[in-house]
């Protein structure tokens, strides 16, 4: 066969045909169009089966088109794709909407008297008032529930990985598990026992002891699985030169893994921040300001929001300040979240090119 034969033959290809890239937007659109008609048609008042219509009509238009401009193994693909998407909006959606209803209401009695005035003499059903003495209370109870849990579980989590390999490295880590699913009104069913065995009255302390409770199995999980990370190799060295293992945990494990760990403890401190049952069982909630948590009932935002609620009978004074509440300490969540990502980022391990 001469050259210009072999030259003049076409060239063959496995590139079949395939969609555009903007495909996908135009079916998701076409889905919403189609789901809109049908929920007007069909007269469905809810927005939400209007979206599982588009999700449905998104899927199954995905996988006929591409079934018949690509083929079926490509459309399998696409299909499983598609439904990523779909479980991802499902998702997020809630999510938004529990945000914007949240800003929505939160912002019309958010301001700065609402901050730094408590509620005093006002009544429930006044205008009036704040969080300031919620604000202190939930500081000082996550706080002393911090100083208290975090510490433990890090020594926790370091005797597990560097020394623990017997059956009392298993028992506590059979127990962690198992406290990591515990209820927070256990928990402060516990702490409200011993009071009552002592003859105590509420008072912020308490509450910040269960919620240390609730607060050490995510600490010793989440030290443990950083310091796993930790090479073996940066071990063998240290103790290569003749340094102790308690030097070498000190001065080369736990600079390595400590934003791993600061991230784990702002995690767990972002946890226990919203937890209400055992603050209403122990600190019993308090109209004034009292700076001191030994003594006395004390305020935190999480039982001042039930407590707003349950007095509000959905409108009024108090229903506002509790959405404001809400918002405050989502505010005060996500605060923590991005100092954690920050503390992680900046502590992160610097490669070399």
């Amino acid at each position: 066969m001469s050259n210009t034969a072999v030259a003049d033959k076409p060239a063959s290809t496995l590139q079949g045909a395939t969609l555009p890239k903007w495909s996908p937007y135009a079916i998701a659109g076409g889905s919403i169009v189609v789901a809109v008609l049908i929920g007007l048609v069909g007269s469905l008042d809810s927005k939400i089966q209007w979206g599982l219509i588009a999700a449905v009509l998104f899927v199954v238009g995905t996988y006929v088109i591409a079934a018949r401009v690509e083929g079926s193994r490509q459309a399998k693909d696409r299909i499983a794709t598609s439904l990523v998407w779909v479980a991802f909006l499902l998702a997020v959606v809630p999510l938004v909407s529990l945000l914007w209803t949240t800003i929505a209401r939160g912002v019309k009695v958010l301001d700065i008297y609402f901050l730094t005035h408590s509620m005093g003499v006002v009544g429930d059903t006044e205008p009036g008032g704040g969080i300031y003495h919620a604000i202190i209370g939930s500081l000082e109870q996550v706080g002393l529930a911090t100083l208290i849990g975090a510490p433990i579980g890090v020594l926790t989590a370091i005797y597990l990985v560097e020394y623990g390999h017997g059956k009392l490295s298993k028992a506590i880590t059979f127990f962690v598990d198992v406290m990591t699913g515990i209820p927070s009104i256990v928990a402060g069913l516990f702490i409200l026992s011993l009071m009552l065995m002592w003859d105590m009255q509420p008072f912020g302390f308490a509450g910040s002891c269960a919620l240390a409770i609730l607060m050490m199995p995510v600490v010793v999980r989440s030290t443990e699985e950083m310091l796993k990370l930790i090479p073996n190799e940066l071990r063998e060295a240290s103790l290569a030169l003749g340094i102790p293992k308690w030097r070498t945990i000190l001065k080369v494990v736990l600079p390595t893994a400590i934003g791993g760990i600061t991230t784990g403890i702002m995690l767990s401190v972002a946890r226990i921040a919203g937890e209400t049952a055992p603050v209403l069982l122990l600190v019993f909630g308090n109209p004034f300001i009292n700076n001191d948590p030994f003594h006395g009932a004390q305020a935190s935002l999480p039982l001042y929001i039930y407590q707003q609620f349950a007095q509000s009978a959905g409108s009024g004074a108090a229903y506002d300040r509790a959405w404001a509440a809400s918002l405050t300490l989502i505010a005060f969540v996500m605060i923590l979240n991005l100092v954690a990502r920050g503390i992680a980022r900046w502590k992160a391990p610097k490669t070399g090119r």
